[in-house]
């Protein structure tokens, strides 16, 4: 890995990945032949792109019970206990609405009330993620919604990875799809003879999986535009070169695109960290995808000072950042922007991907700046109530009137002098 020197109030930026003209081009067809022919153009796709020519679109109760079956029984235990866990973590995140009572039995309030149906997608291709199907649903059960659908590209044998099943079954979702790519969004927001449509489209996929969702937006709902992953960590001299090695490869490893950067007070950290990394990659079995990822979007940065290391991670704004320092509580709370924050040695970013119960869907491309991780109000809209009496509207209606008329808005101010008196 490339090694640095920081210079003193210097912003990190990470190159982003927006896609280009082409596959603009072909993701926008897929949508428009979605649209138009349904199932048979996603058949077609399908067949085109992952290598198989599904009869049925829909898993199975038979095929769910085959993937159940397939999967140890120590690691369905783990997926039980890591749903466990994400549930009571985003359990803490559900809000109810509020009445704020005003004179004379006037009052305001809000109501929050979860989506009828979202659309979840699970990636798949490269590695089989049954977390995500963790992460993407519990929160969207918290929050209440009804119709849960999931759609994840399968394998060229025509079925999903064991793992996704085995997750959708210990989540009670039976409406799973096995299609993937631009035609399995096209599906979730127009809908075609077999697949209805929903409200709002989530989870991480490929580059054209984050251009559909762009280009679907308005007619749904999307989380976010998912970019490769990332990770950075702060690390000082207390830090273990082969441990921050090793976490830096954890994200390298998802994708050729994907971005891992270390910050350190430390150049002998800086230097060993660097031949770790050499060394660990040699073993890795993810080996060509972790290097280009390492070579093209890694770096070692050397701070002066750990405000300095603290202000650079500030401007990259990452999707993951560990910090592994003395007093490492006291310098994440110096921490503004970073989709989610791992204090501590043994708080490695995996811990979060899986288990701890904290959701790992969360924003890239710096928009940690503005974004947050998929939580429980992702699922939720709120509306605004109001209830005013007769003697609240007398006292205001002079006021509001008065507001619409400077506005040049003579209808609103009749509307609401229109009332106040019996009526025939």
């Amino acid at each position: 890995m490339k090694i640095t020197k920081l210079a003193k109030g210097i912003s990190l930026k990470r190159p982003l990945e927006g896609g280009n003209e082409e596959q603009l081009k072909i993701v926008r067809q897929v949508l428009a032949d979605v649209r138009a022919q349904g199932d048979s153009a996603i058949r077609t796709y399908t067949e085109k792109w992952d290598g198989f020519a599904p009869d049925n679109l829909r898993v199975t109760k038979a095929e769910i019970k085959e993937g159940v079956e397939a999967i140890d029984a120590q690691l369905f235990a783990d997926l039980t206990e890591a749903a466990h866990n994400i549930r009571v973590y985003h359990e803490q995140q559900k809000r109810s609405g509020y009445r704020l009572e005003l004179a004379d039995g006037s009052w305001l309030g809000q109501r929050i009330t979860a989506l009828d149906a979202v659309g979840l997608y699970v990636p798949g291709g490269t590695a089989a993620y049954p977390s995500s199907v963790l992460m993407n649903v519990i929160p969207a059960q918290v929050a209440g919604v009804e119709r849960i659908v999931i759609t994840s590209p399968a394998g060229r044998d025509g079925k999903l990875p064991a793992g996704v099943l085995a997750a959708a079954h210990i989540l009670g979702v039976e409406e799973v799809y096995k299609i993937g790519g631009a035609q399995a969004i096209a599906a979730l927001a127009y809908g075609t003879e077999t697949i209805q449509a929903v409200d709002k489209i989530t989870g991480p996929g490929n580059i054209y999986v984050a251009l559909a969702k762009r280009e679907v937006f308005g007619e749904v709902a999307i989380d976010m535009i998912a970019g490769p992953s990332e990770i950075a960590v702060i690390a000082d001299d207390t830090a273990f070169a082969d441990e921050v090695a090793a976490d830096l490869l954890s994200q390298a490893e998802h994708d050729k695109m994907a971005c891992a950067i270390l910050v350190t007070t430390s150049e002998q950290l800086a230097h060993n960290v660097a031949l770790e990394v050499e060394k660990q990659l040699a073993t890795l079995p993810r080996e060509e995808v972790a290097r280009a990822s390492i070579e093209n979007f890694g770096a070692i940065y050397i701070a002066e000072t750990m405000s300095d290391a603290v202000e650079a991670i500030n401007s990259l704004a990452p999707e993951h950042l560990e910090i592994v320092t003395k007093n490492a509580e006291a310098v994440a709370e110096q921490v503004r922007h970073a989709g989610g924050i791992f204090i501590g040695r043994y708080s490695s970013e995996p811990v979060g991907d899986y288990f701890a119960g904290t959701n790992h869907v969360l924003p890239t491309n710096s928009t940690a700046r503005f974004a947050s991780g998929l939580n429980v109000d992702d699922f939720v809209k709120k509306s605004s109530i109001v209830y005013y009496t007769e003697k609240t509207w007398a006292t205001n209606a002079p006021k509001i009137a008065r507001l619409a008329r400077m506005e040049g808005l003579e209808g609103h101010a009749r509307a609401v002098e229109s009332r106040g008196w019996e009526k025939e």
